[in-house]
């Protein structure tokens, strides 16, 4: 359990304690405590084309029938930190769907950065790029949104598959440098380099839009 301890705060460890015994109460909170992490990464993962149909909050709610299913397997022997097992069990869930909604109309996956071995789908430059830019209700505003998002997109377009990772990762999902490295398999101090490398051309991006911007 070690590995499985080091990687989780004193109230998680506990809660984990007690959901492997058997309390179903302490599993919930447990739970809970990531699923809005999860969802994020869903959004960033969804593919557009399912984005009408599926919602991330399902597409989590879905994958936690099965973690309830295969946790005292995981506790038994946790070669993955909590959420990044968790966050695995959800990308296969996602990937699944992805396989049953697109079939042959998947992305060819030489593009993509294969994660836990193909696990879970890349996250694109199109999502990224929203995500950065928030929401904006008023259509004055929506109209320069989307103005925004395809400026943006075409910066992140040119970018290394593995750097959008990155900033998936670390911006959005929040793992630390560590964990982004151990999910892309590579060296921290490299996971490091490419973050900022990143972060800094977005931000070069952004401020040179009109109304520049530094929200990254």
């Amino acid at each position: 359990m070690g590995a499985l301890m080091e990687n989780n705060s004193a109230d998680s460890a506990n809660l984990i304690e007690r959901a492997r015994v058997g309390d179903r109460e302490a599993l919930n909170s447990l739970l809970d405590q990531y699923r809005d992490r999860l969802r994020r990464m869903v959004k960033m993962r969804l593919d557009t084309r399912l984005q009408a149909r599926l919602d991330a909050s399902d597409v989590v709610q879905e994958a936690y029938v099965e973690v309830t299913e295969r946790l005292a397997e995981y506790l038994r022997d946790p070669k993955l930190p909590l959420f990044l097992w968790l966050r695995l069990i959800v990308g296969e869930r996602l990937m699944k769907l992805h396989r049953h909604h697109l079939g042959t109309q998947m992305r060819d996956a030489g593009r993509e950065v294969s994660l836990y071995r193909g696990a879970l789908p890349a996250a694109s430059s199109a999502a990224l790029a929203a995500q950065l830019l928030g929401r904006h209700t008023s259509p004055t505003r929506a109209v320069l949104r989307a103005e925004r998002i395809l400026r943006l997109q075409e910066a992140l377009n040119p970018l290394d598959p593995m750097d959008r990772e990155v900033l998936s990762l670390r911006h959005f999902e929040e793992l630390t440098a560590a964990e982004t490295a151990r999910v892309l398999g590579i060296e921290e101090s490299a996971a490091a380099k490419r973050y900022f490398r990143a972060l800094k051309r977005l931000k070069e991006v952004l401020v040179a839009m009109p109304g520049g911007q530094e929200g990254v």
